[in-house]
């Protein structure tokens, strides 16, 4: 029986999924699991992504067995990759990465949000480059980053780099 190089592929992702829930598992483990305010401490939520990846990764890999990725819409060779849309995306990760302990969350997790919204509008033909646009799409970060950072800081008692030192910002 000859084999199926789609479905070894698909095998190949399914424990790459796998890997990156045990990647995850093993971060959890050097996390404290004082509990916090609401009883939660700051190794839950690493712990809960791991498993549900770990869940994904065991469905993915039951798909293949039974028959591979099933419903899955053939690739289209004939378009290449959208590299600008790659470099946004790219950029906007990095930007978080490397600027979130100088700039704080909030503003580095709205730049991030900000450059994956233009790599994404960019990829899909909408090349809006208004100021309106740019202010719509920062606002947005920050209405998504803002109550996030307050969770994490407020709620679950978890230490997250701001901007100043009241916590608020």
């Amino acid at each position: 029986m000859a084999r199926d190089p789609a479905r070894i592929r698909q095998a190949w992702l399914a424990c790459g999924v796998l890997v990156l829930a045990g990647v995850l598992a093993a971060g959890a483990v050097g996390i404290p699991s004082d509990a916090g305010y609401a009883g939660v401490g700051p190794n839950f939520l690493p712990w809960l992504v791991s498993a549900v990846l770990a869940i994904c990764g065991l469905c993915m890999l039951w798909e293949v067995r039974t028959g591979g990725f099933r419903g899955m819409v053939p690739p289209d060779s004939d378009q290449p990759m959208y590299v600008p849309g790659f470099v946004w995306l790219s950029a906007g990760m990095l930007l978080n990465a490397a600027l979130l302990t100088t700039i704080g969350f909030i503003l580095s997790c709205t730049l991030c949000y900000v450059f994956a919204v233009r790599g994404l509008r960019d990829a899909e033909g909408g090349r809006d480059n208004s100021v309106r646009r740019w202010l719509i799409d920062s606002l947005t970060g920050a209405a998504i980053a803002a109550p996030v950072y307050w969770m994490f800081t407020k709620l679950l008692a978890i230490n997250l780099p701001g901007l100043t030192a009241t916590g608020w910002l």
